[in-house]
């Protein structure tokens, strides 16, 4: 009898559902559907890097799209579905009441974007990540050892503080926060009350300061000295964690009815997007998984035994079990990498966009739209046929601040170089080399630190859509990038996982031998480009050092 696993991937903009038979590793079909109110800009405020999604865009989508998943497959498939788990982007937390109620969705809240999940590229917590990064670094024991030594703004403990000072009705509102991966597997299990809730391994590890080291979560003396108005959350917060092959619940009836699944079945514990990402790549010592979307985010595992004592410096932190068990996860990236080529695409059609509200035939209409749904792929054309040379245009890829090496949201990005004859095919080029050296910057700050990585497998809808991107990334890294198969790596990887939590593999690997994607493409670099873009990065890093106050 076929089985099947379904994995729930949260994205920035949408949600998708991917079915997996457990038996053969065949994806069967997939579902997307955006989130309502997010795709109206609500709750948003870009120009303060306000970035909020309302927890009912979550519950309304995801019944939209596993029910949509079942209009696409046979009657009776949903009843062979025995496991699923849930991905989603992080950090996105939110504040929940005593009863485990996320608070926009209590009528007191219900459109205060403060009571709101606060998206990962929100960065209003610049000055309490600063204060967070300063406590731990001058305490007798530093809780940021494990997470690269620098707490980001786009992490739980900053955006917490940063609501709590900002709204006070909130504060008095709040007993814990949660995050979006595992309030998601607890509204499914019904455990959301803080009674009931035990959160996964990944979020706590990597964002949450959670480590063995120090017997789970830093004492609340630390967190009090940072501003009094987080005293007590934190022993609000379960510190028994859990990896994401273990059992979280079993799906409730109501839920089961809801999502038209059957009751019971295995709920795995939840992570976040790369992670899972990097599980459906397979995922091992010496191989490095980039999940390459708007942003960046870089997985690699490594053996206790190799890594010993080290601390990686300057990196989204190192935890035992956060992708497969028994093995270090560490995390990196990048903020911005489609989201800079984005933010040069509305740069440059600017005043396409303001003809298109002033038209009004539809002719018209449609060619404006073509205009702007080819801008990029013409650009990317155009870009390809350029030659590389040392004195091209120099870019940074810190149009959304900095994730890694060094967390720093503060940053800007910068371009240098520009004359008279510089067009736009030109500056779209320094911008997709800038974000190819950030993300080697990524892998020399690994190696540097001791980490090995002698490959690269790359997942996301940027490396399916840009060869031009791809083969950019290969000769700046001067290393072959594998692309994945599947298009829902971190479906996939949550299936994976699901099948785990649901008992048709003893481990993660046996799951992965059968479930993971296989490779579809390679990129090979080419050397005539590689030893020129050696000296472009060297400029990439002197640049950087300028526009960051002469930190190297």
């Amino acid at each position: 009898m076929s089985r099947y696993t379904l994995g729930l991937d949260y994205g920035s903009d949408s949600v998708r559902a991917l079915l997996v038979d457990v038996t053969t590793g065949a994806e069967l079909a997939s579902h997307l559907i955006n989130y309502p109110r997010w795709a109206e800009g609500r709750y948003c405020e870009p120009s303060r890097d306000q970035y909020r999604q309302h927890p009912q865009d979550y519950i309304d989508s995801l019944i939209a799209v596993v029910r949509g998943l079942w209009e696409q497959v046979p009657a009776g498939t949903a009843d062979k579905v025995i496991g699923m788990s849930f991905d989603t982007t992080g950090s996105t937390p939110v504040a929940i009441n005593e009863q485990g109620v996320p608070l926009a969705l209590t009528d007191s809240f219900k459109e205060n974007p403060n009571a709101m999940f606060v998206l990962w590229k929100d960065h209003t917590a610049i000055k309490e990540a600063k204060e967070i990064t300063e406590a731990a670094n001058n305490n007798d024991v530093n809780y940021l050892s494990h997470m690269g030594g620098i707490y980001s703004s786009e992490w739980y403990w900053a955006k917490a503080l940063h609501i709590f000072r900002q709204d006070l009705a909130v504060k008095e509102a709040t007993y814990a926060w949660v995050e979006h991966c595992d309030w998601m597997t607890a509204l499914m299990c019904g455990t959301t009350h803080p009674d009931k809730l035990t959160l996964g391994r990944c979020a706590t590890g990597h964002k949450m300061m959670w480590n063995e080291a120090w017997n789970g979560f830093p004492p609340n003396a630390f967190f009090t000295s940072i501003d009094p108005l987080l005293d007590g959350m934190v022993n609000n917060i379960n510190p028994a964690t859990r990896a994401s092959d273990q059992v979280a619940g079993q799906l409730t009836a109501e839920w089961a009815d809801k999502l038209g699944l059957p009751g019971g079945i295995a709920v795995g514990y939840g992570a976040f997007d790369c992670h899972m990402g990097a599980v459906a790549a397979n995922v091992r010592q010496g191989v490095l998984t980039k999940v390459m979307g708007t942003s960046t985010c870089d997985i690699t595992v490594t053996s206790k035994a190799h890594l010993g004592d080290t601390c990686v410096k300057g990196i989204c932190g190192q935890v035992d079990g956060s992708v497969i068990p028994d093995m270090i996860g560490l995390e990196a990236g990048q903020s911005a990498f489609g989201d800079l080529y984005a933010w040069f695409k509305n740069v440059v059609l600017w005043p396409t966009r303001q003809l298109l509200s002033e038209l009004t035939d539809s002719g018209q209409i449609d060619l404006v739209k073509r205009i702007e749904d080819s801008a990029l792929i013409r650009l990317s054309s155009a870009a390809a046929q350029l030659p590389v040379k040392a004195a091209d245009v120099t870019a940074l890829d810190w149009v959304n601040g900095r994730r890694t090496p060094d967390a720093d949201q503060s940053v800007s990005m910068a371009i240098t170089g520009i004359k008279m004859g510089t067009d736009a095919p030109q500056l779209f080029k320094a911008l997709v080399e800038a974000t190819a050296f950030g993300a080697r910057a990524i892998t020399e700050r690994f190696r540097n630190e001791g980490v090995p990585i002698e490959s690269v497998v790359v997942i996301g809808g940027i490396s399916k859509k840009s060869d031009y991107v791809m083969q950019t990334c290969a000769d700046v890294w001067n290393c072959p990038i594998d692309v994945l198969e599947s298009e829902q790596s971190c479906a996939l990887g949550a299936a994976i996982m699901a099948a785990v939590a649901a008992g048709a593999y003893e481990t993660v690997e046996a799951a992965q031998a059968v479930m993971a994607s296989p490779v579809c493409k390679q990129y090979l670099p080419n050397p005539e480009r590689a030893g020129i873009y050696d000296e472009l990065y060297r400029k990439y890093q002197t640049l950087g050092a300028y526009v960051d106050g002469g930190n190297p």
